[in-house]
């Protein structure tokens, strides 16, 4: 299992669309709303095998609404 997170920066007034879009998809563990330069941090779970990229290539940056993203890779749990 690999787990890593996913920081989205929204079109302006898109934020909670973008979220709602989000948690329908049930790809995400958990959301949150972010202050910064990004609107949204999403924590994610895939199996070993999946590759990040395609994942939120696919799954994430096609929600409308979104004008960016940051992926962040995670190693180890403490």
């Amino acid at each position: 299992m690999q787990t890593f997170f996913v920081e989205i920066k929204c079109l302006l007034g898109q934020t909670y669309a973008v979220a709602s879009a989000l948690a329908d998809r049930e790809i995400a563990s958990e959301i949150y709303s972010i202050a910064g330069d990004y609107d949204i941090l999403a924590k994610f779970h895939v199996d070993a095998g999946v590759d990040v990229g395609h994942f939120v290539g696919e799954k994430v940056q096609t929600i409308d609404g979104i004008s960016d993203t940051r992926t962040i890779i995670t190693f180890k749990a403490f």
